[in-house]
């Protein structure tokens, strides 16, 4: 490829809206302020392809700067990252992603784990049974900065990556460095399952299975319409439901999941999200 072409599509990833980046790397909105994004890093401010994080005091402009940031990539790194997320972007094919991205899992505290399990229960309602049971498999733990932490499991029940929530008064989310979405989840349920529940976080899954006992429920890390290991979980006869949130966010992926794969119903929570249906129903 010549130079000309490689610099036009580098124009092209970095052109993606940041707020389409944000949400492929699991960052949430804030409430109040729609500008700013709770992410692993910290609070983060976008003015149109421009963004400041607030937390440490740097910023930066475009998409690819934006994905390194976020996933504490190197340039190049961050374009196989942009192209893996968004192949719209018209990456020729010889520019593949990575194989594998360094993991970077926060290291256990078990010294907060008490804090953590009791905001879950308590703020979040979920029960503790379920909670333990996690605990004990290891799929959750409390970090140093008391954060919860959802481990995504690959084909072999491998890490590959983690889904992070904030517990104390600071509230974000975000995911670990190095977390492939498309290489696994976090999942909860039994082992005999009626049907499958795709929601947007952990704590949704871990919710909706609250409300839907006997279904298998997954979170997407991230309203995310095509993740890679979808087809694996279409099967004849077992429904599979797209629980996105009850939002415009939510209703937009949801309908682009359904029309990608018609096999896939709408299951849209009673509430805002499934852990919110959860709060109203106790």
């Amino acid at each position: 490829m010549n130079l000309n072409k490689l610099q036009h599509r580098t124009d092209r990833l970095r052109a993606i809206p940041l707020k389409d980046v944000l949400l492929a790397a699991g960052a949430h909105p804030d409430p109040i302020d729609r500008a700013k994004w709770h992410t692993a890093p910290g609070l983060i401010s976008i003015n149109g392809q421009k963004f400041f994080n607030w937390n440490r005091h740097t910023g930066g402009g475009g998409a690819i700067d934006l994905a390194m940031h976020l996933n504490a990539l190197g340039f190049q790194d961050a374009r196989h990252w942009l192209v893996s997320h968004f192949p719209s972007s018209d990456m020729p094919a010889a520019v593949q992603p990575p194989t594998s991205t360094i993991l970077r899992l926060p290291a256990s505290a078990p010294r907060n784990l008490a804090d953590v399990s009791r905001y879950l229960a308590r703020r979040r309602l979920l029960p503790s049974g379920l909670l333990r049971t996690l605990i004990n498999a290891g799929h959750l733990y409390a970090d140093p900065y008391a954060n919860a932490v959802f481990l995504l499991l690959g084909k072999k029940r491998n890490p590959v990556g983690a889904e992070l929530r904030g517990t104390s008064t600071r509230s974000w989310r975000g995911m670990a460095p190095g977390s492939s979405k498309d290489r696994g989840y976090f999942r909860i349920g039994p082992q005999s399952y009626t049907g499958i529940v795709l929601c947007e976080s952990a704590i949704d899954a871990i919710s909706c299975l609250v409300l839907h006992p006997g279904h298998l429920c997954i979170s997407t890390s991230g309203a995310r319409p095509n993740p890679a290991w979808l087809p694996d979980l279409i099967l004849p006869g077992l429904p599979l439901y797209c629980g996105f949130d009850a939002d415009q966010t939510g209703e937009r992926m949801a309908h682009a999941m359904t029309a990608r794969h018609p096999d896939v119903q709408r299951l849209r929570p009673p509430q805002h999200d499934w852990n919110d249906s959860l709060l109203a129903r106790l």
